[in-house]
């Protein structure tokens, strides 16, 4: 957003993480900021005598994951769990650092993108939302475009052949064309 001697920017099913920590995924927590908020702040109060307080565990059999309320979620729980986890990876993170991981957001300085944009996402994901939202206060560039994978997932978009091949065929033509030598 910032560096100007970037050409051009991509992303392929982008996500939020702030927005996501803050207001809960498509927007579901809402109604409890400040209540995590609180809650970060005492975990920081007693980080102070050593006591590290981490979320975000994920104890939940397949049957339960293949329950949960979001296609991000129960793909991920299998993609990152199952299919492709590294032995030393876990979701884990501390719970103060809700405080920081709140306050930022991807979309405040969108307008400053100067450069070719280019936002690749699934067009039936349920993290649609996060790129379209981003794409429109994209107000800095006139050379933008989202590029909708059909029947594509978020997590569908990392492994998926077809969807791979298809976006990495994207990206050479829109690197391509603004990346010439």
């Amino acid at each position: 957003q910032k560096d100007p001697r970037i050409k051009a920017v991509a992303t392929i099913s982008m996500f939020n993480s702030g927005r996501v920590r803050r207001n809960g995924f498509q927007d579901s927590q809402m109604d409890t900021i400040q209540q995590r908020l609180a809650q970060a702040a005492e975990a920081r109060t007693f980080e102070k005598e050593g006591d590290v307080r981490l979320v975000g565990a994920m104890n939940l059999t397949d049957e339960q994951a293949k329950k949960l309320p979001f296609a991000l979620y129960r793909d991920g729980f299998f993609y990152y769990f199952r299919t492709h986890a590294h032995p030393n990876s876990t979701f884990l993170y501390t719970q103060s650092s809700l405080m920081d991981l709140m306050n930022w957001d991807v979309d405040d300085h969108m307008a400053m993108i100067h450069q070719p944009l280019l936002m690749i996402a699934g067009d039936v994901s349920d993290t649609r939302y996060m790129t379209d939202n981003a794409i429109k206060k994209a107000t800095g560039t006139k050379d933008k475009e989202i590029y909708l994978v059909k029947g594509a997932q978020h997590i569908e978009t990392y492994w998926v052949p077809k969807y791979v091949n298809e976006e990495a065929a994207k990206l050479q033509e829109f690197f391509g064309k603004y990346l010439k030598t």
